[in-house]
Protein backbone atom coordinates (compact mmCIF):
# COMPACT_ATOMS: atom_id res chain seq x y z
CA UNK A 1 0.00 0.00 0.00
CA UNK A 2 2.74 2.48 0.95
CA UNK A 3 4.66 1.65 -2.22
CA UNK A 4 1.62 2.42 -4.38
CA UNK A 5 1.01 5.75 -2.61
CA UNK A 6 4.67 6.67 -3.04
CA UNK A 7 4.69 5.68 -6.72
CA UNK A 8 1.48 7.61 -7.40
CA UNK A 9 2.82 10.77 -5.82
CA UNK A 10 6.21 10.33 -7.51
CA UNK A 11 4.41 10.32 -10.87
CA UNK A 12 2.65 13.54 -9.93
CA UNK A 13 5.92 15.22 -8.89
CA UNK A 14 7.62 13.99 -12.07
CA UNK A 15 4.75 15.50 -14.07
CA UNK A 16 5.20 18.73 -12.12
CA UNK A 17 8.93 18.60 -12.93
CA UNK A 18 8.10 18.36 -16.64
CA UNK A 19 5.82 21.38 -16.33
CA UNK A 20 8.64 23.25 -14.60
CA UNK A 21 10.94 22.44 -17.54
CA UNK A 22 8.43 24.11 -19.87
CA UNK A 23 8.15 27.10 -17.51
CA UNK A 24 11.95 27.39 -17.45
CA UNK A 25 12.04 27.41 -21.24
CA UNK A 26 9.30 30.06 -21.31
CA UNK A 27 11.27 32.13 -18.83
CA UNK A 28 14.42 31.85 -20.95
CA UNK A 29 12.49 32.94 -24.04
CA UNK A 30 10.91 35.79 -22.10
CA UNK A 31 14.31 37.05 -20.89
CA UNK A 32 15.79 36.67 -24.37
CA UNK A 33 12.92 38.64 -25.90
CA UNK A 34 13.19 41.33 -23.23
CA UNK A 35 16.95 41.71 -23.69
CA UNK A 36 16.69 41.88 -27.50
CA UNK A 37 13.88 44.42 -27.33
CA UNK A 38 15.70 46.53 -24.75
CA UNK A 39 19.15 46.64 -26.33
CA UNK A 40 18.44 46.20 -30.04
CA UNK A 41 15.23 48.23 -30.33
CA UNK A 42 15.40 50.42 -27.21
CA UNK A 43 11.94 49.25 -26.24
CA UNK A 44 10.96 47.53 -23.02
CA UNK A 45 7.82 46.08 -21.55
CA UNK A 46 7.10 46.27 -17.82
CA UNK A 47 4.70 43.32 -18.17
CA UNK A 48 7.43 41.14 -19.72
CA UNK A 49 9.85 42.09 -16.95
CA UNK A 50 7.27 41.24 -14.31
CA UNK A 51 6.54 37.96 -16.08
CA UNK A 52 10.23 37.05 -15.64
CA UNK A 53 10.04 37.16 -11.89
CA UNK A 54 6.61 35.52 -11.84
CA UNK A 55 7.97 32.55 -13.80
CA UNK A 56 11.09 32.48 -11.64
CA UNK A 57 8.94 32.46 -8.49
CA UNK A 58 6.94 29.52 -9.82
CA UNK A 59 10.16 27.63 -10.58
CA UNK A 60 11.51 28.17 -7.07
CA UNK A 61 8.24 27.58 -5.23
CA UNK A 62 7.32 24.34 -6.99
CA UNK A 63 10.91 23.22 -7.58
CA UNK A 64 11.36 22.63 -3.85
CA UNK A 65 8.95 19.69 -3.98
CA UNK A 66 10.80 18.20 -6.94
CA UNK A 67 14.17 18.65 -5.22
CA UNK A 68 12.84 16.89 -2.09
CA UNK A 69 11.61 13.99 -4.21
CA UNK A 70 14.99 13.71 -5.91
CA UNK A 71 16.84 13.93 -2.58
CA UNK A 72 18.64 17.05 -3.83
CA UNK A 73 17.82 19.33 -0.91
CA UNK A 74 20.35 20.87 1.46
CA UNK A 75 21.43 19.07 4.62
CA UNK A 76 24.50 18.79 6.81
CA UNK A 77 26.17 16.15 4.65
CA UNK A 78 29.46 15.85 6.53
CA UNK A 79 27.53 14.28 9.42
CA UNK A 80 24.70 12.65 7.49
CA UNK A 81 26.93 10.78 5.01
CA UNK A 82 28.54 8.69 7.76
CA UNK A 83 25.25 7.26 9.04
CA UNK A 84 23.70 3.95 8.00
CA UNK A 85 20.73 3.98 5.62
CA UNK A 86 18.33 3.15 8.44
CA UNK A 87 19.70 5.95 10.64
CA UNK A 88 19.38 8.36 7.72
CA UNK A 89 15.77 7.24 7.21
CA UNK A 90 14.97 7.85 10.89
CA UNK A 91 16.59 11.31 10.73
CA UNK A 92 14.60 12.08 7.58
CA UNK A 93 11.32 11.00 9.16
CA UNK A 94 11.90 12.90 12.41
CA UNK A 95 13.19 16.00 10.59
CA UNK A 96 10.25 16.02 8.23
CA UNK A 97 7.75 15.68 11.08
CA UNK A 98 9.47 18.25 13.28
CA UNK A 99 10.50 20.87 10.73
CA UNK A 100 9.15 20.50 7.20
CA UNK A 101 5.50 19.69 7.88
CA UNK A 102 4.98 22.38 10.58
CA UNK A 103 6.80 24.98 8.46
CA UNK A 104 4.73 24.22 5.37
CA UNK A 105 1.50 24.24 7.42
CA UNK A 106 2.48 27.64 8.84
CA UNK A 107 3.13 29.09 5.37
CA UNK A 108 -0.14 27.66 4.02
CA UNK A 109 -2.08 29.08 6.96
CA UNK A 110 -0.33 32.45 6.86
CA UNK A 111 -0.43 32.98 3.11
CA UNK A 112 -4.11 32.22 2.61
CA UNK A 113 -5.37 35.62 3.89
CA UNK A 114 -2.61 37.32 1.87
CA UNK A 115 -3.93 35.71 -1.33
CA UNK A 116 -7.58 36.32 -0.47
CA UNK A 117 -6.92 40.02 0.21
CA UNK A 118 -5.21 40.33 -3.16
CA UNK A 119 -8.08 38.49 -4.87
CA UNK A 120 -10.81 40.51 -3.17
CA UNK A 121 -9.37 43.84 -4.31
CA UNK A 122 -8.40 42.45 -7.73
CA UNK A 123 -4.84 43.64 -7.12
CA UNK A 124 -2.84 44.75 -10.14
CA UNK A 125 0.76 45.79 -10.60
CA UNK A 126 1.70 49.18 -9.23
CA UNK A 127 3.73 49.87 -12.36
CA UNK A 128 2.08 51.33 -15.46
CA UNK A 129 1.84 48.59 -18.08
CA UNK A 130 2.39 45.89 -15.46
CA UNK A 131 0.52 42.64 -15.08
CA UNK A 132 -3.03 42.34 -13.83
CA UNK A 133 -4.35 39.65 -11.50
CA UNK A 134 -1.44 39.59 -9.02
CA UNK A 135 -3.48 37.23 -6.87
CA UNK A 136 -2.58 34.43 -9.30
CA UNK A 137 1.14 34.60 -8.54
CA UNK A 138 0.38 35.10 -4.86
CA UNK A 139 -1.83 31.99 -4.95
CA UNK A 140 1.24 30.02 -6.04
CA UNK A 141 2.60 30.41 -2.50
CA UNK A 142 0.00 28.34 -0.61
CA UNK A 143 -0.49 25.95 -3.54
CA UNK A 144 3.23 25.22 -3.77
CA UNK A 145 3.46 24.69 -0.03
CA UNK A 146 0.48 22.32 -0.16
CA UNK A 147 2.39 20.34 -2.78
CA UNK A 148 5.53 20.51 -0.59
CA UNK A 149 3.50 19.33 2.42
CA UNK A 150 2.21 16.37 0.42
CA UNK A 151 5.71 15.63 -0.85
CA UNK A 152 6.87 15.75 2.78
CA UNK A 153 4.34 13.03 3.60
CA UNK A 154 5.55 11.12 0.55
CA UNK A 155 9.14 11.57 1.78
CA UNK A 156 8.14 10.06 5.13
CA UNK A 157 6.52 7.13 3.31
CA UNK A 158 9.66 6.66 1.23
CA UNK A 159 11.82 6.59 4.37
CA UNK A 160 9.44 4.16 6.08
CA UNK A 161 9.87 1.91 3.03
CA UNK A 162 13.66 2.25 3.41
CA UNK A 163 13.37 1.28 7.09
CA UNK A 164 11.26 -1.71 6.13
CA UNK A 165 13.92 -2.73 3.59
CA UNK A 166 11.52 -2.43 0.66
CA UNK A 167 13.34 0.41 -1.04
CA UNK A 168 16.93 1.58 -1.44
CA UNK A 169 17.84 5.19 -0.78
CA UNK A 170 18.82 7.41 -3.70
CA UNK A 171 22.28 8.79 -3.27
CA UNK A 172 23.01 12.25 -4.64
CA UNK A 173 26.00 12.37 -6.95
CA UNK A 174 28.52 15.17 -6.27
CA UNK A 175 28.14 16.31 -9.90
CA UNK A 176 24.38 16.64 -9.48
CA UNK A 177 23.25 13.42 -11.17
CA UNK A 178 21.49 10.87 -9.02
CA UNK A 179 22.62 7.27 -8.89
Amino acid sequence: MLIKIEQMFNKFIDFLGNILIVILLLMILNVFYDVVMRYAFHDSSIAMQEMEWHLFAILILFGTSYSLKENAHVRVDFLYDNFSEKTKAIINIVGTFMFLLPFTALIIYGSYPFVMDSYSINEISGDPGGLKYLWIIKAAIPVSFIVLFLEGINYIIKNINILRGIEKAKKPDPQGALS
